[in-house]
């Protein structure tokens, strides 16, 4: 930067040829904006030029330039206006455009103009007629012109072939004669009362905060001679206002390094004295600490107070006398409507008006113990965002949140302000935003340099951040309002998401998907399947599909987080660490290889290393899933690098983990149960149809209801003896469990008194016995049972007996069907039953169709497919192989009727080759 101050009026303008627009009116091909199109004033008292160069940092410097210039001036009035638009027009110069910016300084008569001028012509200028041009106040960059046309009295933008320039003007508000920035005249009658004598008491505090001075003045306003009160502590005289919710007190008070504010004095006589002080902390040579107290009597006040840098009447009004909102006049109209918008408007402002390098504001939790990161400038604020600190004195934590502080050096007081910590920030400033006495937020600004900042600057913050402290409440409420809206629509549709599936796999999948990216940018779940099991890495999401894989590798290596059952969530490190070492090894490889296949092959994957460090770099946070008093998993949510989660997303996190271990350990349930039930179930189905020689045989089967894979229909094909086999296909009245039980029964007894040598109307005669003897929970059975025996012609000889049960069909190659054998009493109801066997002759090419009546009573409305349906598809089949058969019946009947079918089926198909 090269900067040039000229005194005195009229020199001659020490910008080089070339360099700034100069002050006429071009050709077509250049244009201008003005807002003010009369000269400006002819006489110039000083002037100063400044040039910067196209990197960040430049700002704070050009902020800098402008402000020592006109404090030098005597324009302390206007500083605070002309930074903030120097800052944006330097901005968007040296920022947006990347060109340099020569910032010159006029000093008039009747006020200032800056002009800024930069080297991007070509960038677009909104014309005056379509002010619309001009963006949104809301956008990150674009403001200046805005600022410019709410703060300056006159403003406009010229430009040349090689420049741009944006100037603009302020006046110096109307003052009567000798007055700048030390206060407004009062009348003698408004000059704040005391007696004849103003006595200040000094009072000297070591660092035990005990007495070690008093002098004639304490004497005299409170009774005590200073014998008496030398060596005790200042908390024996002292009566603190206590405010509820806040624990700051006279010690956190003296171990600041300058404070002002009201307090008692507890008198010789035992009268409370109130009183207002002034605390400067100062130490000696020998480097010990103490506190220099100046007390007056509260209503002299006056005498201590350090003034206001702008008198209220110049802050809430206008140049034209007009009252103004003052809210307005620190954060600019029009205000941003949204919370975030409105913090990092703030931050700012205050930096612009502190002339500082960084700023932050934080906002309190509902119980006021800790401190949330939302809005900074000059910080990564990617790494700070939401990240949280405890208010209460101790190592780590925010110690002067309650009361405004300035620390001149942060590197002699180590984590005062933890935020600022590795930032390169040496002095800051900051002071509370309360409402209606209650600890609402901080407004801190700092810089880099030490020793920049002093009270002044603080009672200025403060002034400023008591002007929006119940807009940036009332906005936070608003915003939680939305917050828990929004989080009691999620938990909703979350419930009942999961309480639409019984499905451990589904149940995992809706955990990852609710959370991601709604909650976190990705997550892991961890299942336990016993108390003796370790946690097992079940599910692994990422927003993005490609990371899933690097983070589930990264997540199987690192040892899973210990299943503690306290609710809540909890900060969990390893995968952080554990990515960060993956990425550093990676790095390292990579630079220790050089040329051909190998180092190829390695350095290819350090992009999915590094893609994976970044997304899992984040804070990592592991969340208890407890169901029935047991642990039986943790829900783990994750942010990229260096990113925090709020305490909002936190506490949503945990109700929705509450009820998705309950779903998970439901699925859990009724997945054991479901195995337990298919394995009984499956045992009372044949294992596997054996192969005979020159028949084909199909079987379809299915059972009614969800989850059951047997019900009351059942089918057998087993070897009776040497070249004969049974077969048998029933229906026991009822479908699910209990018709189960009976199905198990009948084919287990049908397959021993089969083998027994016993004739079919033998063995279904014991059967019906065995039925009855389950009394009550006996039920009548329909049975057809039959043995076959291929001949050696080709043929197949059938005994067949049918109780109570659909008649089997029989296909000839002709295409003709007909019945196989003849009706006859079902079993389970009589006690003595004369049944009878039928021989029939299955020729090359025949086949016999066996059903269950879940296949015939199939019905649609009234109708209903019946025997003669069943008869008129089986006449289609012919030619068809029995898989063939067997799957065309199936069709027909599935088309027949668009419900469910609500009984149980069985298809057995039997063609002789």
């Amino acid at each position: 930067m090269t900067t040039g101050l000229i005194p005195g009026a009229q020199p001659p303008d020490p910008r080089p040829t070339g360099t700034l627009p100069q002050q006429r009116h071009e050709p077509d091909t250049r244009a201008a904006l003005h807002v003010d199109n009369r000269p400006r004033s002819s006489v110039i008292t000083a002037r100063a030029a400044a040039s910067f160069e196209p990197v960040g940092r430049s700002v704070a410097t050009a902020r800098s330039f402008v402000r020592d210039t006109l404090q030098g001036w005597g324009f302390a009035d206007i500083v605070d206006d002309a930074v903030v638009l120097t800052s944006e027009l330097v901005t968007n110069a040296v920022v947006h455009a990347g060109t340099h910016a020569d910032v010159l300084c006029l000093r008039t008569e009747d006020g200032i103009r800056v002009e800024v001028s930069d080297r991007y012509p070509e960038r677009e200028i909104p014309l005056q007629g379509s002010p619309a041009t001009m963006g949104s106040p809301d956008r990150e960059g674009g403001r200046g012109l805005q600022l410019c046309a709410a703060i300056a009295g006159r403003w406009g933008v010229e430009y040349t072939p090689t420049h741009k320039q944006v100037w603009f003007q302020l006046d110096l508000p109307d003052r009567p004669v000798g007055t700048r920035a030390a206060g407004p005249c009062l009348p003698s009658e408004l000059l704040p009362l005391t007696d004849s004598r103003v006595r200040v008491a000094v009072v000297q505090i070591d660092r035990t905060g005990a007495i070690s001075a008093w002098n004639e003045d304490a004497e005299e306003l409170f009774g005590y001679p200073a014998d008496q009160v030398t060596g005790k502590p200042l908390t024996d005289l002292a009566a603190w206002p206590h405010t509820p919710g806040t624990s700051t007190g006279i010690v956190e008070a003296l171990q600041l390094s300058r404070w002002e504010g009201s307090y008692g004095i507890r008198a010789a006589d035992g009268r409370v004295t109130p009183v207002y002080a002034s605390h400067l902390r100062v130490r000696d040579t020998d480097g010990d600490p103490s506190t220099v107290c100046l007390l007056v009597r509260d209503h002299e006040r006056a005498v201590l107070q350090t003034p206001l840098r702008l008198p209220a009447s110049d802050a809430t009004s206008n140049a034209d006398g007009s009252n103004s909102d003052p809210f307005e006049v620190f954060i600019g109209s029009p205000a941003p409507d949204d919370l975030d918008g409105l913090l990092q408007r703030t931050v700012e402002r205050a930096r612009d008006m502190l002339d500082g390098d960084s700023a932050f504001l934080l906002l309190a939790t509902d119980d006021e113990t800790e401190l949330e990161v939302r809005a900074s400038t000059g910080l990564p604020s990617a790494r700070q965002r939401f990240a949280r600190v405890p208010v209460e004195a101790g190592p780590g934590r925010y110690g002067s949140a309650r009361m405004p502080a300035v620390h001149e050096d942060l590197l002699s007081v180590p984590g005062a302000v933890p935020l600022l910590s590795g930032t390169g920030m040496r002095s800051v400033v900051t002071v509370p935003l309360k409402v209606e006495g209650r600890l609402t937020g901080s407004l801190g600004v700092a810089a880099e340099g030490p020793g920049r900042y002093s009270n002044e600057e603080a009672l200025r913050l403060q002034f400023a951040a008591d002007r929006i402290a119940l807009a940036v409440e009332s906005a936070r409420l608003g915003e939680l309002e939305r917050l828990r809206r929004g989080s009691l629509s999620f938990l909703v549709e979350a419930s009942d998401l999961l309480a639409g599936t019984l499905d451990r796999d589904q149940t995992l999948a809706l955990m990852a998907q609710m959370t991601v990216p709604t909650l976190a940018t990705w997550c892991a779940v961890y299942t336990i399947a016993d108390q003796a099991s370790d946690p097992y890495l079940s599910y692994v999401l990422h927003e993005d599909e490609e990371l899933i894989d690097g983070i589930k590798s990264l997540l199987s290596k690192v040892s899973p987080p210990d299943p503690v059952p306290t609710p809540g969530a909890r900060v969990w490190s390893a995968p952080g660490e554990a990515a960060h070492e993956a990425a550093l090894r990676s790095s390292m490889r990579s630079l220790g290889l050089s040329g051909g296949p190998a180092h190829q092959q390695v350095t290819s994957g350090i992009g999915p290393t590094l893609a994976t460090a970044s997304a899992v770099g984040g804070e990592t946070v592991v969340l208890p899933l407890v169901a029935r008093n047991r642990v039986i998993g943790m829900l783990t949510l994750g942010k990229p690098t260096d990113e925090h989660f709020r305490q909002e997303i936190l506490e949503l996190a945990e109700d929705l983990s509450r009820r998705a271990a309950l779903a998970l350990d439901n699925a859990r349930l009724y997945s054991e149960r479901t195995a337990i039930s298919q394995a009984l179930q499956r045992s009372l189905l044949p294992p596997e149809l054996p192969e005979i020689d020159g028949v084909e045989v199909e079987v379809i089967y299915r059972a009614a209801g969800e989850g059951n894979e047997v019900g009351g229909d059942f089918y057998d094909l087993f070897p009776i003896s040497d070249g004969a086999y049974g077969f048998a296909i029933g229906d026991v009245c009822g479908t699910g469990p209990n018709a189960a039980a009976v199905t198990g029964l009948a084919r287990h007894a049908l397959r021993l008194l089969a083998r027994e040598g016993l004739s079919g109307p033998a063995v279904l005669e014991r059967l019906n016995s065995a039925i009855l003897d389950e009394g009550a929970r006996s039920r009548f059975l329909t049975l057809l049972y039959g043995e076959m025996r291929p001949q050696d012609d080709g043929s197949a000889e059938l005994k067949v007996v049918c109780a109570g049960h659909p008649l089997p069909l029989r296909l000839r190659q002709d295409g003709t069907v007909e019945p196989a054998a003849e009706p006859q009493p079902l079993l389970g109801v009589m006690e003595d039953l004369e049944l009878y066997e039928q021989t029939v002759t299955l020729d090359p090419g025949d086949v016999l169709l066996c059903v269950t009546d879940g296949v015939t009573e199939r019905r649609e409305g009234t109708r209903m497919l019946g025997d003669d349906g069943l008869a008129d598809v089986l006449t289609t089949c012919t030619g068809l192989t029995a898989g063939a058969v067997a799957a065309r019946i199936m069709r027909a009947v599935e088309r027949f009727a668009s419900d469910a079918p609500s009984d149980d089926m069985a298809i057995l198909a039997m063609r002789v080759a």
